[in-house]
């Protein structure tokens, strides 16, 4: 894993935001950074390697395909994780948030720890 990955890793995994996160998890010819089961949310972190135009077009693929597969994707920068954390932190928090409420009962209210 990237740095910026494994730094925001520190903070998504053992439920530490509420809800539990896998790493590394295939959706289709895929692989998600990391992903919520019952929200149905992948969070993905953009290092150098999306930079160029053929990336960037390669991300939309991905992301129209996931879309279309009802799911919700976040991204950020590896640059937003090392600078921003507690905003970027807060930012899925808020969204997990946003997404019980719109999922229903199924889903348990989060308890983040940070």
């Amino acid at each position: 894993m990237p740095k910026g990955e494994k730094l925001l890793w520190q903070h998504l995994r053992n439920n530490n935001i509420g809800f539990r996160f896998r790493r590394q998890y295939g959706i289709g010819i895929y692989t998600a950074d990391f992903y919520c089961p019952i929200l149905r949310l992948v969070i993905e972190v953009d290092g150098l390697s999306h930079a160029g135009d053929e990336a960037q077009k390669c991300d939309v693929r991905r992301d129209s395909y996931m879309r279309s597969l009802g799911l919700t994707i976040k991204r950020y920068t590896c640059g937003q994780v090392w600078n921003e954390l507690d905003s970027v932190k807060q930012d899925i928090v808020t969204t997990c948030e946003q997404l019980a409420r719109v999922r229903g009962s199924g889903v348990p209210p989060p308890t983040p720890s940070f």
